[in-house]
């Protein structure tokens, strides 16, 4: 007689388990900040966090209360203090810690608000070891301190206060959750900046610095712009709830900053997607020719920005605006005829009124349609090479999730290694994770595509095939990894092969390093061990205190190749502790400008810098010592 023994689970009414909001919040923290991460990018949840609690400050600010924010941001602690109205002092710690209670369902208390449903503070509160709010209203206050979403403390009764009216947030983001997180500081500029573009008039007094802005938009394309290069001045059109600033410059693809709300979406979405069409249909009846639409966008740098009544984002951290109508009436206008009819009208008017501006406009399109026509013939055949090359393509060793996957939650997680040499490549294949790590390998150093044409990525076989590794030779909407790591060796051919790789993104693809997908592999430099403890560091300052932790005269290895990393260690530094420097571009730093101090003619700057900066290499015998 046979036994069953399998153990067969149970699911009855034990089975179903409700979570509070704060279970809910921690067991699914994706759901309502997007990925997690550690900072070393712009859309990690610890922006997002902060832009929550910011984005309260400024809807306060929309609505006509309060016309500075103050924020402080350490290491791992975060302050905002706007002077709004307040939290109404009864419902101080419901707005905080209860889903379905805030003000934003009002709509009259706020009109047009970047946040829509007040979960956010609450997200923040609950992903956040200490949180503290406070509110100041007329001459009274109450303040409530949490730990992970659980009242700690609160004051006693409303004291009275002297503080004008407002509310200050405090919290520190849980680091159980957020391993290993830092704050980049240039991730935080560029937030708080487009906040002073999106709201002329209001000043954000960041760490001792002062963000204003009075022309908007304008600002702002003129900072992520050298106006002298520009093919015309910026041309600037407001109406109500709808921004625009554009120009052409002379770099390749087309860049965007778009906005809702305040809410910079990252993604685009409807509104971005009008102004693209409408741009194109405009010029075409100015012009009386039928430009091909890549002709007219090519080389364009654009702002747009609409306020609309209660949003529909695709996704709760709101980098993409959904298909939506302009208010909650059922035959209000669609945000697409709303962005497209402002366009048709005020370019065509500004147009007609700059004939200056209308020619330069004109010279520019012209300019790209016969520079696209120029490489058609090569491009086709290129393309025709790559397509065959891809069906063994030896260069590259795919992962299984892309971040194309719109239905996997690890497809923020894919990543393509750019390696050089067989010997690297060979350990990160190794030992990658197959499931959303790829690998391409050079074949040694790539071609210094400086000052050259984008014909030559059509023409080099390896920049080709590397292109259509990542599916971006028409724009970054069918990119199939999030992050691009370049890793080369820390010595001096790994780091021209580092500077030749991001040329060639910076000169033909410069909006996958805007959008923050280009990176740097960090490795370690030294392995200090004794028979007890092995120490991976990554700098002299690390490998100093590793060498005082260890003791006398512990066994000290530098790495100077990824070859020399033994793909068992080198798991351990590209797995959950993988350190990547982003390729951030500085808010006053333009592409042309970067390009030509590192790659054009030996200049003095750049000798004083290469002697500044000049490390002299020591035997490992001679660390120890």
């Amino acid at each position: 007689m046979s036994t069953n023994t399998t153990n067969e689970v149970q699911y009855t009414e034990d089975s179903i388990r409700s979570l509070d909001w704060k279970e809910h919040i921690r067991l699914r923290p994706g759901m309502y900040i997007g990925k997690l991460g550690d900072g070393s990018s712009a859309d990690d949840g610890i922006y997002v966090l902060v832009k929550e609690i910011v984005d309260n400050a400024i809807d306060e600010h929309m609505m006509g209360h309060g016309k500075s924010i103050d924020i402080k941001i350490t290491d791992h602690r975060v302050e905002v203090r706007d002077y709004g109205r307040g939290i109404p002092l009864g419902k101080v710690i419901d707005c905080v810690s209860k889903i379905n209670t805030g003000g934003k369902y009002d709509s009259g208390a706020f009109q047009k608000s970047v946040g829509l449903n007040g979960v956010g503070t609450k997200a923040t509160n609950a992903l956040s070891n200490y949180f503290k709010v406070q509110s100041f209203r007329e001459g009274k206050t109450k303040w409530a301190e949490f730990q992970r979403g659980e009242l700690t403390a609160e004051s006693e009764g409303e004291p009275q206060s002297n503080a004008r009216n407002g509310t200050a947030i405090a919290f520190e983001p849980d680091n159980t959750i957020f391993k290993n997180y830092h704050f980049i500081p240039q991730y935080l500029d560029n937030l708080f900046w487009n906040y002073a573009y999106l709201n002329a008039g209001l000043s954000i007094n960041f760490n001792g610095q002062k963000y204003f802005s009075q022309k908007g938009l304008y600002d702002l394309l003129s900072k992520k712009t050298n106006e002298e290069e520009n093919r015309y001045p910026i041309i600037h059109l407001k109406g109500t709830d709808i921004e625009i600033a554009m120009t052409h410059g002379n770099q390749y693809g087309e860049e965007y900053y778009s906005f809702v709300n305040g809410q910079n979406t990252t993604q685009g979405g409807t509104h971005l997607q009008a102004f693209r069409e409408a741009l194109v249909r405009t010029v075409r009846d100015f012009y009386k020719k039928d430009y091909a639409p890549e002709d007219v966008r090519a080389s364009i740098v654009a702002a747009v920005a609409i306020r609309v009544q209660e949003p529909v984002f695709e996704s709760q951290t709101k980098t993409k605006l959904g298909s939506m109508a302009m208010s909650p009436e059922a035959n209000a206008q669609t945000v697409r005829s709303f962005v497209g009819d402002f366009i048709k009208t005020e370019l065509d008017n500004f147009l007609h009124k700059n004939p200056s501006i209308a020619e330069a406009f004109k010279k520019r399109i012209e300019q790209s349609e016969r520079e696209r026509k120029d490489i058609a013939g090569i491009k086709k055949l290129a393309n025709e090479r790559a397509k065959k090359a891809n069906l063994h393509n030896k260069k590259l060793r795919d992962c299984r999730i892309h971040l194309t996957n719109e239905k996997s939650d690890d497809r923020y997680e894919s990543m393509l290694f750019i390696t050089e040499g067989d010997s690297a490549s060979g350990s990160i294949t190794k030992s990658r994770n197959v499931q959303t790590q790829a690998v391409f390998s050079l074949r040694g150093k790539p071609l210094n595509c400086y000052g050259l044409t984008k014909k030559i990525v059509y023409e080099n076989e390896e920049f080709n095939l590397l292109q259509h590794a990542l599916n971006i030779e028409d724009g970054l909407e069918g990119l199939r990894y999030n992050k691009i790591i370049i890793a080369t060796d820390a010595d001096v051919d790994g780091m021209h092969i580092r500077l030749l790789m991001m040329t060639f993104f910076l000169q033909f693809f410069p909006d996958l390093v805007r959008n923050g997908h280009l990176f740097i592999l960090e490795t370690p430099l030294f392995r200090v061990r004794n028979k007890k403890e092995t120490i991976y560091c990554y700098s002299d300052e690390e490998r100093i205190r590793a060498i005082e932790k260890l003791g006398p005269k512990p066994e000290i290895t530098r790495f100077k190749g990824l070859g020399e990393i033994s793909p068992e260690e080198f798991g351990k530094f590209i797995g959950d502790n993988i350190r990547l420097e982003p390729v951030i571009l500085e808010k006053d730093t333009t592409i042309p400008k970067i390009l030509n101090y590192y790659m054009g003619k030996n200049t003095p700057d750049r000798q004083k810098f290469i002697i500044e900066n000049l490390i002299i290499e020591k035997d490992p015998a001679e660390l120890a010592a």
